[in-house]
């Protein structure tokens, strides 16, 4: 196996460098996908670029989360990464925990590595009721509780199954994409193993949640995705037998 860090930044000039560094302890090669961030980050992610195992895709203008994981796990796979470790930027994740997911996969190659968070006081109680919102549709639209949390910013991808996925899914550029690439990749029988991991919301944080945009477009995903369980439904029933 030969696995690489990702990690999508867009104006997290505080706390890069540290998720950078964490990730190298592990003696993890790094791409960052710079997603049309200001001045002030974009010349850190320089910096960040000149270090060794580290490389710099940088976007003309900001596209969404979504299209800067896109574009980095194609840019792993051309590079013949076989796994990629997505990692947000904005230090929220427990590193610690970051050897217990490569572990994770190496006993299973072919698995989603997903992450579930364990959020200590910090957390703002909407962002709690909305995930759970989230995570009931989830469990509609798989017919199962295989996927514990969609939305965790930590998860290790396999790439071979992944690229395939990737292919055949509408190009979700934002928030929506991180729950939906994990139910079609259940949907595609790509095994997902979950994981704790701690989660912190740092006073002065950095959020790019859009409340009414992003809500509107999750809400829009589910409904495609409900839809797209109704003609998977016989398939998806014979896995509980």
């Amino acid at each position: 196996m030969n696995p690489v860090a990702l990690v999508p930044v867009y104006n997290h000039a505080a706390t890069v460098g540290a998720v950078v560094q964490a990730l190298h302890d592990l003696s993890l090669p790094v791409i960052l996908v710079d997603d049309g961030s200001e001045t002030e980050c974009a010349s850190v992610l320089d910096a960040l670029a000149a270090v060794p195992e580290t490389s710099l895709v940088r976007l003309p203008q900001n596209g969404g989360k979504g299209g800067a994981v896109i574009i980095g796990l194609r840019e792993a796979h051309a590079r013949g990464y076989s796994h990629a470790l997505q990692l947000d930027a904005d230090g929220q994740h427990d590193a610690a925990a970051l050897p217990m997911f490569l572990d994770a996969m190496r006993e299973a190659p072919q698995a989603v590595i997903a992450g579930f968070p364990r959020y200590d006081t910090s957390v703002p109680m909407g962002r709690l009721l909305g995930r759970y919102a989230t995570h009931v549709w989830v469990w509609i639209n798989t017919l199962s509780r295989r996927i514990r949390d969609s939305m965790c910013g930590l998860r290790i991808y396999p790439l071979a199954a992944t690229l395939p996925v990737l292919d055949s899914m509408p190009q979700q550029s934002r928030m929506e994409f991180d729950t939906e690439i994990l139910v079609r990749l259940d949907w595609a029988g790509v095994p997902v193993r979950n994981l704790p991991i701690l989660v912190r919301y740092p006073p002065g944080g950095v959020s790019h949640f859009r409340l009414m945009h992003d809500n509107f477009r999750i809400s829009w995903m589910h409904s495609r995705l409900f839809f797209g369980m109704l003609r998977r439904l016989p398939g998806l029933l014979g896995r509980h037998l």
